[in-house]
């Protein structure tokens, strides 16, 4: 099973737990207050929930933007309009999914399922990723993909260890992230409108001239009348 077809799973999955208020909904409060307990100081979780804020996610999705616009060589604007377009729909989407599931947090209130914080982190961290990783080289391109996933992994926890959320909110958030990251990545392999075609696809003018003949017909000589 791939990826987005694991995280389409797990969402269904969760999303059906949190509107029955099933077994799954009761184990993910125990293990919530369990890492809860096993906390580290507040300033570090409450420095990686932060990452999720718009006023942090945006302007890193911004830079990354940015930079793949301005690359040498690089990409056009179809592939960034498809990852801004990801993050866009993102909001609408965790929006809905909290009005509809109404689930209560751990510190009270409601809509707190899916996290916002979280999805906010893989999708625009995610996005980043992907845009700028055709510039890197292999080993850069592996260093970034474990930063991105230390810093997605360390903001769910940080989102549990203040009482932000629950264990499940946090991971329906990173599971929605991937499916619209998914699709985008889908997109942006298309060429959008104005794309550079390579320059084997090119094709020449025609400039009205006949192409030459590289093996003319030979011309039968006409028999005189002495041979």
């Amino acid at each position: 099973m791939s990826a987005c077809g694991l995280c389409a799973l797990l969402l269904l999955l969760g999303t059906w737990q949190v509107l029955v208020e099933g077994a799954l909904v009761r184990r993910d409060e125990e293990l919530g207050a369990a890492v809860r307990r096993m906390a580290p100081p507040e300033m570090p979780a409450e420095a990686l929930s932060d990452l999720g804020n718009l006023e942090v996610a945006l302007p890193l999705l911004a830079v990354a933007m940015a930079l793949s616009l301005l690359r040498p060589g690089g990409r056009r604007w179809w592939p960034v309009a498809c990852y801004g377009a990801a993050v866009v729909l993102m909001v609408p989407l965790v929006l809905g999914l909290k009005v509809w599931t109404d689930r209560a947090g751990p510190s009270g209130g409601a809509g707190f399922y899916p996290s916002g914080h979280a999805a906010t982190t893989a999708a625009v961290l995610g996005g980043a990723l992907l845009l700028l990783s055709g510039g890197l080289s292999r080993i850069a391109r592996r260093a970034a993909r474990a930063l991105v996933v230390i810093l997605v992994v360390g903001n769910g926890l940080g989102l549990v260890w203040r009482g932000y959320h629950w264990p499940l909110d946090v991971l329906a958030g990173w599971c929605l992230s991937v499916l619209l990251l998914c699709a985008a990545f889908a997109a942006a392999r298309h060429r959008g409108p104005g794309a550079r075609l390579p320059r084997t696809d090119r094709i020449r003018p025609h400039d009205g001239r006949m192409p030459a003949d590289p093996d003319p017909p030979r011309t039968r000589r006409t028999p005189s009348a002495g041979s």
